[in-house]
C-alpha cells in the first residue's frame, strides 16, 4: 500500500461540490448530495425541476435533517427544499401532495423530486399515505425516493427493524445499496425509475451504508440513463391517477403496467448485476444490499480474489432492485449454475420470488439459501449476519459442489479458529453502558413517589428502562399511556405515570392524551420539554411548541389538572401564556406535587421544564444559553464517599477520588453542565464557587523543535485490507479518528470505509468505528470488521474496547493493541459507588490474547491533562503513539494534513499527536517534560503497609481530637497485631481491618471535625488548584441543630450559608476540645450518641473477635471488623448505611461462632415486597 504519490488537494466541502473526482463522503451525506446532483442532472436535460424533502428523524437516518440544514444555502440555490414532517405520515401526504402537479394550475416548475426519510416504525405508521401515494402515481417529471431506515439489529430502536415487508404491502419498488457508491448511485436510479415506472421507489438504508464513510466516485457521467421503450400503457397512462376515482382501476394500473416497467428499467440499466462471472461455474451466490459487502469479505476471508473465485467456479449476483425481481437477469444467471446460494440479511426477500420465477424451468438449479437442501437452517433470518458465519456456508457449499483447494481449506481453518478464539473470550465485569448526560433534565425528572409505577417513552427516556425500578415499558412513539387504558381495567394499580418528551408530543403524542382523557382513566403524564429532540442530536422541536401551549391543549383535551415544574421557575410570567389556574413549582418540589396528582381522579399533566443538558453546553459555546459563574465542588476530606448525591442526581460528572482514606466523590468540572442536583446529597461536602473560573491546568511548554527529529515511522501494510477497530466513549471524538484516518488514506490515494456505531450509545456508552483501508477499492469488503479481522485495535477506552463487538475482531496472531491506561468510571458507579475501575484486569485480557509484546499501553488521558492541559487530546495522543510503532496504514504527513482539513483545534490535535508519535520513541523526553511542569506521573495512593496505615491514622486521630487519643487507637491495633502474629500466612489481615476501620470510627465528622477540615490549608489548596480568579465561597449545610425539615419528606433540608462561614469554621474547629464533655452541645443528638456508641461497640467486637478467633473463622473476623467501610454518610444517610450493616453483622457473627453454619433463604436473597401507592 506504500504510494509515492503526492497528496490529494482536498477539502470538506468537496463531498457536495467535487466533480469528475472521488470524494470521501457518508451514506447520509450522499442523499444530501443526491438532490443536488438530481437538480444538475435535470437541467442538463433541460428540464426546470425542484426537490423536496420531507420525513422524520430516527436511527440510522437520524442526522440527514442535520447534514441537510448545514448546506441550506447550497440547496436553496437548487430549488431544493427541505421541510421536516411534524411526524412520518403527514411528511408523507406532503411528498403525494408534490406529484400532483399535473392536475394543479399555475404551477412554476416541470416536475418535482421528492425524497421522503424515515427510520423502519415511521415506515410502518405512514403505509396509508405511502400507499396512497404510490398507487397514485409519481408525476413525469417528478418521482418520489423513499428512504427507509432499517436499524437490523435493533441497537437504537424499540425493534430490530426489516422495511421490505411494509414497503411490498404498499406496492413500492425497493432498491437496496450495498455501500456508500450505491446510495448514491441508486438515488439517482430510484427517482428515475419512478419517473418512468409511475411508482414511487424505496431505497433501503441501513445502518451499515448510511453510518459508513468511504471513497465515491462522483464522475456526473456515471449517470448514463436508459429509458426503453415502455411497450403498450393504459389510456390515463402510468402517472399520477387519482386514486378515489376509481379504487380498482388504480391497483390495475399499478400491477399490469407499473410493475412490468420496473422491470424493464432495472434491466436495462443494469442495476441487478454479475460482480463474478465464472466461465465454469459451479456455485452462484445471489445475494443484495448490506449482504454483499458481506459475501465479499467472506470470499476474501477463504483467500479468493475475485479472479480467484472465479476460477474456483464461484460466480456472483448482486439484487439492486429486491422488489419486484427482474426475472430475466436472474434466469440468465441462474441457468448456467447447477446451484444458487441466496445470502439475504434478516428475513428472505429475493429468494421466493427467485424460487417462483425459476419454479418448473428445465435446468433449474438447487436452491439453498435459509436452509439448505435438507431443511436444516442455514443462514439466520433473525439476527445480522457475520462474513465468518457466511464463509462458513460458502465453503460447505463449495464442498457439497466437489469443489475445493488447499488454499480455501487453509483459510477457511483460519476464520473457523477465528470464531473459536472471539467466542472463548470471557467479558469483563464492568459495562460501558448508554446513560444520561451530566445534568440531565431526566436525571431529575424522572424521580416518583414510592410505590407509583412509571412508564417510559421514546428517546432519551428509553435509558429509563435500564436504571429505574418500577418502570413498564415504552409503546411505540406516540401511544405512551394508551397501554393503560386498556391494562387499567384488569388490576389494583390505581394509576401510573407516564413519561414523555416534547417531541413525541408534538410529533402524536397529543392523540394518546386525547384517548386517555376520554377513557377517563387515572394517569398523569409528564412531560419532558427540554427544547430538542435529544436523543438525535438536538434538533429542534418542529413547530417552535411552547410551555404555555402545551398548558392550554391538555386543559383543552380533558385534563383535570396541569402543573409546571421547572429548574428556573421564576422564568414564567404573564408572557408564558400558561393557562388560566396552571401553578408553576421550582423542581425541588417535584415528588411532592406528583404525590398530589396521582390523588386526582382522572387525567392530570405535569410538563416538567429543563433544558436538554447537551443542547445547554452547546447554546452556552455559542453565546446563546446563561453560564452562571456558578459551581459546585466537594471538599474530599468532608466527603463520606455515601453516593447520596448520585442518589439525588444520577449524574456522570460525580467521579470516584480514591484517597488514603478510600474512596471519596468529586465534580468532574470539564463534563459538568451546571445542573446543580448534586447539592441535594445530604452531605455537607458540597461549596458553592461564585466567580472566577476554571483553573486551565499548566501544560508544558512546548516547542515545535522538540518534534523536528522525529523520524518517519513504517507505514503498515496487508494484503487485501488493512483493519483498524477503534473503541471508545460516546462524545470523547471516536468518530472524528476515524474519520481523520479515513482522510488520511483518501489523501494518499487509497480506498477506505469506516464503519461508526454510534446511535444510542453516544449518550455515555460505548462507540465504535470500524476502519478498512486498501490499495484496491475490491478489496474493501464488509463495513463491518468480522472475527479476528482487527490488524490494529486502538482501545480509546478500555471498558469499551472489550465490549462483544470490538473484542470479537482481535486476532490472536495478527491484532497490536494501543490502549489508554485510564478508564474513566461506567454510569453504574452512581449506584454502586463501591464500583472498582481498574484497568490491571482489562489489560490482562488483551495480554492473554495476543501475548504482552503486541499490547501498547499509555496512561494517555494522564499526559493529555498533564502536557496538553485536556485530557481530550488522549485519542489523537494514541494514533500518534500507534503512529510511530509503524501500526497505522497511513504517513504521519497525510494523518497531520487530515487533521488541518478537519479544521477543529489543528494545533492542539496536531501537538497531541505528535506527543503521542514521542511517547514512542523518546519516552524520556516526555518524562522531562513531565518534570518541567512539577509532575513525575505519581500521585498519591492510599498507604500498602500496615504500618504506614497506622502512622498515617495515629497523626489524623491526633489531629482530630489529641495525643491521648490517638494512643488509645495504637494501642488497639497493637493488642489485635499480637493476636495476629499468630497467624503468619494470613498477611496481617486482621490487623490491617482494625487499623484502617477503628480509626473510621473514632474520626466521626461531628461539627468541630467538619470545621477544621474546612479550615485545613489543604481544601485551600484544592480550591486553588481548580479555580481562578476572584471566587466567593458558599457552603451547603443542615446543622442538627438549625436545620429545617422539608414539609413533604419530613428530611432535613440543607441550606446554602455564606461566606462568612470560613470565620465559623476557624472558630468552631477550636472547640474539639469540649467534644465528648458535658459542654458540647452537639454532641446531645441521636447522631452523634450513635456514634460515640459505635467507637465503643468496635472495641467490644475486637476483644471478643481476638477471644475466639480460630484458623476457620479468620476470614469472617476480618469481615466483621471491615464492616465500618459500609457506614458512611450523614444524618439520616447514615443511619440507613447502619440499618444495612446490621442485617449483614448478623449473619457474620452466626458464622463467626458456628464456621459450618449457612445463611437462611432469606438472608441471602432479598424479598422486599413491592410498595403500592393505595389512593387517599
Amino acid at each position: 500500500m506504500v504510494t509515492n504519490m503526492p497528496l490529494r488537494d482536498v477539502a470538506l466541502e468537496d463531498k457536495y461540490l467535487a466533480s469528475n473526482t472521488t470524494v470521501l463522503m457518508s451514506g447520509t451525506q450522499a442523499l444530501v448530495r443526491l438532490p443536488i446532483l438530481q437538480r444538475e442532472l435535470d437541467r442538463a436535460a433541460g428540464l426546470n425541476t425542484a426537490g423536496y424533502i420531507s420525513g422524520y428523524r430516527g436511527s440510522p437516518i437520524g442526522g440527514y435533517d442535520q447534514a441537510l440544514w448545514q448546506v441550506k444555502s447550497l440547496l436553496d440555490e437548487n430549488q431544493v427544499i427541505f421541510e421536516p414532517g411534524v411526524n412520518e405520515d403527514t411528511a408523507a401526504t406532503a411528498i403525494w401532495g408534490t406529484q400532483q402537479l399535473a392536475e394543479t394550475p399555475e404551477t412554476t416548475v416541470d416536475g418535482v423530486f421528492a425524497l421522503w426519510y424515515g427510520k423502519a416504525p415511521g415506515v410502518d405508521r405512514s403505509c396509508d399515505a405511502l400507499k396512497h401515494g404510490n398507487y397514485g402515481g409519481s408525476h413525469e417529471h417528478g418521482g418520489v425516493l423513499v428512504i427507509a431506515g432499517d436499524d437490523h439489529a435493533g441497537k437504537s430502536s424499540t425493534l430490530a427493524a426489516q422495511s421490505e415487508g411494509a414497503l411490498i404491502h404498499c406496492g413500492i419498488p425497493i432498491l437496496a445499496p450495498a455501500n456508500v457508491q450505491d446510495c448514491l448511485d441508486m438515488g439517482v436510479l430510484g427517482i428515475a425509475m419512478s419517473r418512468y415506472s409511475g411508482l414511487y421507489t424505496a431505497l433501503k438504508a441501513t445502518n451499515e451504508t448510511l453510518e459508513l464513510t468511504a471513497t465515491v466516485d462522483v464522475d456526473a457521467q456515471r449517470y448514463q440513463l436508459d429509458l426503453p421503450d415502455k411497450g403498450e400503457l393504459p389510456p390515463e397512462g402510468v402517472h399520477f391517477v387519482s386514486t378515489h376515482i376509481d379504487r380498482l382501476r388504480s391497483d390495475v394500473v399499478a400491477n399490469r403496467y407499473r410493475i412490468p416497467l420496473v422491470h424493464r428499467f432495472v434491466r436495462a440499466n443494469g442495476i441487478d448485476r454479475v460482480l463474478i462471472e465464472s466461465s465454469k461455474p459451479s456455485l452462484g451466490i445471489v445475494t443484495a444490499g448490506k449482504a454483499t459487502q458481506d459475501v465479499l469479505q467472506a470470499l476474501s476471508s477463504l483467500g479468493l480474489t475475485r479472479e480467484s473465485a472465479a476460477a474456483l467456479g464461484v460466480s456472483l449476483y448482486q439484487v439492486g432492485c429486491v422488489w419486484p425481481l427482474e426475472p430475466q437477469g436472474l434466469k440468465d444467471f441462474a441457468h448456467r449454475h447447477p446451484e444458487l446460494l441466496f445470502v439475504e440479511e434478516k428475513r428472505a426477500v429475493v429468494q421466493p420470488q427467485a424460487t417462483e420465477i425459476l419454479y418448473g424451468d428445465a435446468g433449474a438449479p438447487r436452491i439453498t439459501g435459509k436452509r439448505d437442501e435438507t431443511g436444516n437452517l442455514q443462514i439466520p433470518d433473525d439476527v445480522q449476519l457475520d462474513p465468518s458465519d457466511i464463509a462458513l456456508v460458502i465453503y460447505q457449499r463449495l464442498e457439497q459442489a466437489g469443489v475445493s483447494a488447499s488454499t480455501v481449506q487453509a483459510c477457511m481453518n483460519r476464520v473457523k479458529e477465528n470464531k473459536a478464539f472471539s467466542e472463548s473470550q470471557t467479558r469483563p465485569a464492568i459495562v460501558r453502558a448508554p446513560f444520561f448526560c451530566s445534568g440531565c433534565p431526566h436525571n431529575t425528572g424522572l424521580k416518583k413517589p414510592e410505590g407509583s409505577y412509571a412508564a417510559g417513552g421514546i428517546g432519551c427516556h428509553a435509558m429509563a428502562l435500564y436504571h429505574h425500578d418500577y418502570m413498564m415499558p415504552n409503546t411505540h412513539m406516540g401511544g405512551e399511556g394508551a397501554q393503560w387504558i386498556g391494562l387499567a381495567h384488569f388490576t389494583r394499580l390505581p394509576h401510573i405515570f407516564q413519561n414523555m418528551g416534547d417531541g413525541t408530543y408534538y410529533h402524536s403524542g397529543l392523540l394518546a392524551i386525547r384517548a386517555a382523557a376520554a377513557s377517563g382513566c387515572n394517569i398523569t403524564y409528564k412531560i419532558l420539554y427540554n427544547d430538542a429532540v435529544a436523543m438525535t442530536g438536538g434538533q429542534p422541536v418542529e413547530g417552535n411548541l411552547s410551555v404555555g401551549e402545551i398548558t392550554r391543549q391538555v386543559l383543552a383535551e380533558g385534563a383535570r389538572e396541569c402543573v409546571v415544574v421547572s429548574d428556573r421557575p421564576e422564568l414564567y410570567s404573564e408572557a408564558s401564556k400558561l393557562a388560566p389556574g396552571v401553578e408553576v413549582h421550582h423542581r425541588d418540589k417535584l415528588l411532592e406535587i406528583q404525590d398530589r396528582l396521582r390523588n386526582v381522579e382522572g387525567l392530570t399533566v405535569l410538563v416538567y421544564e429543563q433544558t436538554c443538558a447537551a443542547e445547554k453546553r452547546r447554546r452556552r459555546k455559542r453565546g446563546k444559553f446563561p453560564d452562571p459563574a456558578k459551581r459546585m465542588f466537594i471538599n474530599s476530606a468532608v466527603c463520606e464517599g455515601c453516593g447520596d448525591c448520585s442518589v439525588q442526581s444520577n449524574c456522570v460528572s460525580l467521579v470516584p477520588k480514591d484517597t488514603e482514606l478510600g474512596r471519596k466523590r468529586a465534580v468532574d468540572q470539564s463534563s459538568c453542565n451546571k445542573d446543580y442536583g448534586c447539592v441535594k446529597g445530604f452531605c455537607p461536602s458540597f461549596v458553592t464557587v461564585e466567580g472566577g473560573e476554571l483553573r486551565r491546568p499548566e501544560k508544558a511548554d512546548i516547542s515545535g523543535s522538540i518534534f523536528a527529529d522525529l523520524p518517519i515511522p513504517l507505514i503498515a501494510e496487508a494484503e487485501g485490507s488493512y483493519g483498524v477497530m477503534i473503541s471508545g466513549i460516546g462524545g470523547t471524538g471516536v468518530v472524528t479518528v476515524g474519520a481523520i484516518l479515513a482522510m488520511a488514506a483518501h489523501l494518499e490515494h487509497k480506498y477506505t470505509s469506516v464503519f461508526d456505531m454510534t446511535g444510542l450509545s453516544q449518550k455515555n456508552g460505548a462507540v465504535y468505528s470500524h476502519l478498512r483501508i486498501a490499495s484496491r477499492p475490491e478489496n474493501i469488503g464488509a463495513q463491518r470488521l468480522s472475527a479476528g479481522e482487527a490488524d490494529l485495535v486502538l482501545a480509546f477506552d478500555l471498558v469499551a474496547a472489550q465490549s462483544p463487538e470490538p473484542l470479537v475482531t482481535v486476532g490472536k496472531d495478527r491484532s497490536s493493541i494501543v490502549a489508554n491506561t485510564q478508564v474513566t468510571p461506567t454510569a453504574a458507579f452512581q449506584f454502586n459507588p463501591d464500583l472498582q475501575f481498574g484497568n490491571r484486569e482489562l489489560l490482562e485480557q488483551f495480554h492473554a490474547m495476543v501475548g504482552k509484546d503486541s499490547v501498547h499501553a499509555l496512561d494517555a488521558s494522564g499526559l493529555g491533562q498533564t502536557l496538553c492541559g485536556d485530557s481530550i487530546a488522549a485519542n489523537m495522543m494514541l494514533v500518534g503513539f500507534a503512529s510511530q510503532m509503524g501500526l497505522v496504514p497511513v504517513s504521519p504527513e497525510a494523518i497531520i494534513r487530515a487533521i488541518e482539513i478537519n479544521g477543529v483545534s489543528i494545533d492542539f490535535n496536531v501537538e497531541a499527536f505528535n506527543l503521542g508519535r514521542l511517547c514512542a520513541h523518546a519516552p524520556e523526553r516526555v518524562e522531562q517534560l513531565l518534570e518541567s511542569v512539577g509532575n513525575s506521573g505519581t500521585g498519591s495512593t492510599s498507604p500498602k503497609s500496615v504500618d504506614g496505615i497506622v502512622e498515617h491514622r495515629t497523626k489524623l486521630l491526633e489531629d482530630y481530637q489529641n495525643r491521648r487519643y490517638a494512643n488509645r487507637y495504637s494501642e488497639l491495633v497493637e493488642r489485635v497485631a499480637r493476636i495476629d502474629s499468630d497467624y503468619p500466612d494470613r498477611d496481617q489481615a486482621l490487623t490491617r481491618a482494625v487499623a484502617t476501620y477503628a480509626a473510621k470510627l473514632m474520626a466521626y465528622k461531628d461539627e468541630y471535625e467538619v470545621a477544621r477540615l474546612y479550615s485545613s490549608p489543604e481544601f485551600k489548596t484544592q480550591l486553588k488548584e481548580t479555580f481562578q480568579g476572584d471566587i466567593t465561597l458558599k457552603f451547603n449545610l443542615a446543622p442538627p441543630l438549625l436545620s429545617r425539615k422539608d414539609g413533604y419528606s419530613g428530611l432535613p433540608k440543607k441550606r446554602e450559608y455564606g461566606s462568612w462561614m470560613q470565620s465559623g469554621f476557624s472558630v468552631l474547629q477550636h472547640l474539639k476540645v469540649l467534644r465528648g464533655t458535658a459542654f458540647d452541645v452537639f454532641g446531645y443528638t441521636a447522631e452523634r450518641k450513635m456514634e460515640r456508641s459505635l467507637v465503643s461497640e468496635y472495641y467490644d467486637t475486637v476483644a471478643r473477635l481476638c477471644r475466639g478467633i480460630t484458623p476457620v473463622n479468620y476470614d469472617t473476623a476480618v469481615e466483621i471488623l471491615s464492616l465500618p467501610e459500609h457506614i458512611r454518610g450523614y444524618g439520616h444517610v447514615k443511619e440507613q448505611h447502619l440499618a444495612n450493616v446490621r442485617k449483614l453483622e448478623q449473619r457474620l457473627w452466626r458464622e463467626f461462632d458456628d464456621p459450618g453454619s449457612s445463611a437462611t433463604e432469606g438472608e441471602v436473597i432479598a424479598s422486599d415486597g413491592v410498595i403500592v401507592f393505595e389512593p387517599e
